[in-house]
């Protein structure tokens, strides 16, 4: 009995340590990573896309051949897009 918690307790505690370790070393990395994913997501729609807002760059028979990827994420993009900006969240990462 005390067997089983002794372990589970060290288990725990080997959790919180990796966790504390990521969050020192590779958390703010990450949070990095997923903004540039961010950014050349836009980048890749507004090129796709860009016919739709007055930007063409591709022909229109790649953009609909690449349509059916885009559908998925079209929703988010939209929300990211269109959502209010201020001033705070361009200098967030160098804070």
């Amino acid at each position: 009995m005390k067997l089983d918690y002794l372990t589970s307790a060290l288990r725990h505690w080997e959790k919180v340590a990796r966790e504390i370790f990521y969050g020192f070393t590779c958390h703010e990395l990450d949070l990095e990573m997923k903004k540039e994913r961010g950014h050349l997501e836009d980048l890749f729609l507004l090129v796709v896309c860009g016919d739709l807002v007055g930007i063409p760059v591709l022909p229109p028979y790649f953009s609909l051949r690449l349509l059916p990827f885009l559908v998925p994420i079209t929703q988010k993009w939209k929300r990211r897009i269109l959502r209010e900006k201020d001033l705070t969240d361009f200098v967030a990462g160098d804070l």
